[in-house]
């Protein structure tokens, strides 16, 4: 048995029940983004049930293929950290240190001495607004260019032809050390770019350093009972490359489609592979681009058949989310949000089922299939246990 989940990185479906608290109580990722090019047909998603969990304008309805259903978070917080390892029963109840204002100086201080040179920016910023701004005077000094966002991240921006990507690795590393203790942050980011000024294009080079789990997640348990587990794309740093057997790096989504689509070609006797699609989040929320969202979208769903056919009899094809990135929204922030869960597999019921509290409920159904003892608040989808007997 393969079981196959993708994460459409930011594939928010409408406000979750505490959204208010995070500021987020109108977000709907991909109603919203749909809503804003006057809509597109997504068959394939159809008959995996999205469009029966959130709006999908220019979408023609098609039969159920699978079960669906939506997923409530119930991490405290909504970054990518606190919703992959959610899903994997290793729930966030502290939130990871946020900067609104910048690093302050004892922070500064220890960086710049463990580079040997000043920082530029220490600021709140998008990603591709701070290289525009300060690309220049990066490549003049060589100085990395350093900022935060809304998220806990501290990100380092260098020019590919001024700083040795060795160099902008080694030095995240060594942010790593430093962003401890009281100032954990959930990730360190290389953030490489290319270009000239005024064309300054971030490369495909990046590179997360997260906190280590501090305890088993369902891919551990998977792993330690013989499980193939496979990590495709950036999920191999999300969980610090703990509890997968083989760490596939991706450059887009379609990249990570394709990889996967790999993967499950060659017959395992259990296996489980985890994808995330990056590009729907770097890409196209946080950048407020609602049609390049889209058209992901359309990519994704032509894209799904060639899964599905690959796919034995016991297999399953899952499609989750870990938070929003409404690009329609206030800011560039991520939002609170429901997450869908779309099921595909010949043996699964075709039910949209009720919601549910916890993205814990993903690992905790992992675990039934396989027999596993699971970690965390969640509790296994009956409909796909009994799909897999």
């Amino acid at each position: 048995m393969q079981v196959v989940l993708l994460v459409i990185d930011s594939g928010g479906i409408g406000a979750a029940p505490d959204a208010e608290a995070f500021g987020d109580p109108a977000a709907s990722t991909i109603e919203h983004a749909l809503q804003a090019v006057g809509g597109r047909n997504l068959p394939h998603l159809s008959m995996m049930g999205l469009d029966r969990l959130t709006p999908l304008l220019g979408t023609q309805v098609q039969p159920l293929a699978g079960a669906a259903a939506r997923l409530a978070p119930r991490a405290n917080g909504k970054d990518t950290l606190a919703g992959h390892w959610e899903m994997m029963g290793l729930v966030v109840q502290e939130p990871f240190r946020t900067y609104p204002d910048g690093f302050p100086s004892d922070v500064v201080s220890a960086l710049e001495t463990r580079f040997g040179r000043p920082l530029l920016g220490n600021k709140p910023a998008s990603g591709t607004e701070i290289i525009a701004e300060l690309g220049v005077k990066h490549m003049d000094t060589g100085y990395p260019i350093v900022y935060t966002s809304q998220d806990s991240v501290l990100q380092i921006a260098a020019h590919e032809d001024i700083v040795p990507l060795d160099t902008l690795y080694a030095w995240c590393q060594a942010a790593r050390e430093v962003m401890s203790g009281s100032h954990r942050v959930g990730r360190i980011i290389a953030r490489p770019f290319r270009g000239i000024p005024g064309a300054f294009q971030r490369t495909a080079n990046r590179h997360d350093y997260a906190v280590a789990p501090w305890d088993d997640t369902m891919v551990d348990r998977m792993q330690a009972a013989g499980i193939e587990t496979v990590a495709v794309g950036k999920i191999g740093d999300i969980f610090s490359r703990q509890g997968f057997d083989q760490h596939i790096a991706t450059i887009s989504n379609m990249d990570g489609l394709e990889k996967t689509l790999e993967v499950i070609s060659h017959p395992a006797f259990d296996r489980f592979v985890f994808t995330n699609l990056v590009e729907f989040d770097s890409h196209y929320g946080h950048r407020r681009n609602a049609g390049g969202y889209v058209d992901a979208l359309a990519d994704l769903d032509h894209f799904l058949p060639r899964l599905w056919e690959q796919l034995e009899p016991d297999d399953q094809l899952w499609i989750t989310a870990d938070h929003g990135c409404d690009p329609t929204y206030r800011g560039t922030d991520h939002t609170r949000e429901w997450v869908p869960w779309l099921t595909y597999g010949q043996r699964l019921p075709r039910i949209i089922g009720e919601d549910r509290t916890t993205l814990s409920d993903i690992g905790a159904t992992l675990g039934g299939l396989w027999q596993l003892t699971t970690v965390g608040p969640g509790h296994p989808w009956d409909a796909l246990l009994r799909g897999a007997q």
